[in-house]
């Protein structure tokens, strides 16, 4: 069986090429990957394409990698008003938005990781959002065609991790982790904790092990 466990977050994001496109998981606060976002800093990725709710907070989360250019686009549900770094380079035209309602972002994750290429909505329908997208109606709705939406990488937080990389996430810090973890073609994972296989209650795990990739526990950062 392949070997799922990392020692460091610099081990297991090694192979992250220039121009990659990371899904990055997180909400208001929980749930952030931010020992995996620090090690992206520390090796310098380039060119990327940051798939996350938001842009950052100040220096935290993300902001940290617009902090230092490494984004060049990004699609997300809400920047926020403290994403400092991005709104800044957003109005300079250096980084590109597109901008997908927060459902509709989490629909298109799954619909990837369910194997669905695209699906209607009714959201959007007649704005800015649905510009160049097939319409159609159905029950008397106009409704978009949404496109499955898949990454290179998926940059997952959850508490606890299985030797075969079953997850466990700590309440609100489940958020976006795991419909990532399922549409990303690798999903790199750090936990604060890894315990033996059969260990974690059956009815806990979240994420099965089937689609995470690589483990790293990593206590040095917490969200």
């Amino acid at each position: 069986m392949k070997q799922k466990i990392y020692n460091s977050a610099d081990d297991a994001i090694a192979d992250v090429p220039d121009g990659a496109s990371i899904m990055f998981g997180g909400f208001g606060g929980a749930g952030f990957p931010n020992n995996l976002i620090q090690a992206l800093l520390r090796k310098g990725t380039r060119n990327l394409t940051a798939i996350s709710n938001n842009c950052g907070t100040g220096d935290g989360e993300l902001g940290i990698l617009f902090k230092s250019k490494q984004v060049k686009r990004v699609i997300a549900s809400f920047p926020g008003p403290k994403s400092n770094y991005f709104q800044d380079q957003f109005a300079a035209g250096e980084v590109e938005l597109e901008l997908v309602p927060q459902g509709i972002l989490c629909e298109r994750m799954r619909a990837q990781g369910a194997g669905i290429y695209a699906f209607f909505s009714p959201v959007g329908a007649g704005t800015e959002i649905a510009a160049q997208k097939e319409e159609r109606v159905f029950n008397g709705k106009r409704c978009v065609l949404e496109a499955a939406l898949g990454a290179d990488y998926a940059f997952v937080k959850a508490h606890r991790a299985d030797t075969l990389g079953n997850l466990v996430y700590r309440k609100a810090a489940r958020n976006f982790n795991p419909i990532m973890a399922t549409a990303a073609a690798t999903t790199i994972v750090e936990v604060d904790e890894i315990v033996p296989a059969g260990v974690l209650d059956p009815e806990a795990i979240a994420t099965p092990f089937v689609f995470v990739d690589r483990v790293v526990q990593a206590k040095t950062l917490r969200s």
